[in-house]
């Protein structure tokens, strides 16, 4: 930044001017009006200022124009402050006794087993054994499940337990998931197509997850299907070998996955578990005819029930115009 200083030149006396009461001559700064030219160079004094810009570039205005003159300390950048010292948060809030960091340690403890199974998984998956790696997914499907419920009931829920196992399941279920369902379509559908919807898997998981760390909690519906289902659905069907043909197998693995991300409501299992007994009979009775018929009959049936339920609120808010 440039400062300019303006000031009225300091002039020879003439004849025409008018003389000083008293015959004395004025003096100001210690310079007369008249002398020399370089008595007449004006030298400013420039006093420090408080916001700290005493050092920065400067300019005297004499008789010959503007000559610049460089401060001698550089002036500190606007709006700069001293680095305040890293702080560590504490990863348990409130009372950290001893019984309740036990606790902690234990649900976290279940987050990361969910974790180690999902590695178990990829390595199994890369051996040639998909079915035992589905069976790893449905366990980290059920440690998923146990350590939001322990969190809760033992009063140690935290925002580090919440990126935990949002983390957790990505890896499980975001990229331990595709590389299973990937290994088992393995000679049978073409690799590039196998490719791209488990890619799809993995890339909607990541924004299914980060959609719901963001959005506002609703305790009836999900907004799209969850990443734990979307996993579960997969490895069961690996697990058991839906006799499907393997491309209508890869056009199922790119509907869930584009169902992760969509924003149909998806009823969760506290309001599902509210339906009439009869409701839950009639598929268990269907496992014990054909378990894979039953669990596809379930799947769709559950995928189906996002729109519906889409078309049902759509129609209740807005009554007029789906009846134009």
């Amino acid at each position: 930044m440039e400062e300019y200083v303006q000031r009225t030149l300091w002039r020879r006396r003439r004849a025409g001017d008018s003389p000083r009461p008293g015959g004395q001559r004025r003096w100001s700064g210690g310079l007369r009006r008249g002398g020399s030219l370089a008595r007449r160079v004006l030298l400013i004094r420039v006093p420090h200022r408080r916001d700290g810009s005493h050092g920065t570039l400067l300019r005297t205005r004499t008789a010959m124009g503007l000559l610049p003159r460089q401060g001698t300390r550089p002036a500190p950048p606007a709006g700069s402050a001293p680095a305040a010292h890293p702080r560590a948060i504490p990863l348990l809030p409130g009372d950290r006794t001893v019984a309740r960091r036990v606790k902690f340690a234990l649900v976290n403890a279940c987050t990361l087993a969910s974790l180690a199974l999902g590695l178990g998984a990829i390595f199994l998956a890369m051996n040639g054994e998909p079915r035992i790696a589905a069976a790893l997914l449905v366990g980290c499907v059920a440690f998923d499940g146990v350590d939001g419920l322990l969190a809760r009931r033992l009063g140690v829920a935290s925002p580090f337990g919440a990126q935990m196992d949002s983390l957790a399941d990505m890896c499980s279920f975001g990229l331990a998931t595709p590389v299973v369902v990937y290994a088992s379509l393995a000679g049978d559908v073409p690799p590039a197509a196998a490719a791209v919807a488990c890619a799809l898997v993995a890339g909607c998981a990541a924004i299914r997850l980060a959609r719901f760390n963001v959005s506002p909690r609703d305790g009836r519906f999900f907004s799209g299907v969850p990443t734990t289902m979307a996993a579960a659905v997969l490895a069961v069907a690996v697990l058991i070998g839906l006799p499907v043909p393997g491309m209508v197998m890869v056009a199922g693995v790119a509907l869930l996955a584009f169902a992760m991300v969509s924003s149909f409501p998806y009823a969760k299992l506290a309001r599902l578990a509210k339906f009439p007994p009869w409701l839950w009979l009639a598929p268990l009775a269907g496992a014990f005819v054909d378990v894979r018929l039953t669990f596809a009959a379930v799947v769709v049936g559950y995928l189906a029930s996002g729109p519906l339920l889409w078309w049902r609120q759509r129609a209740a808010e807005h009554p007029d115009a789906l009846a134009g």
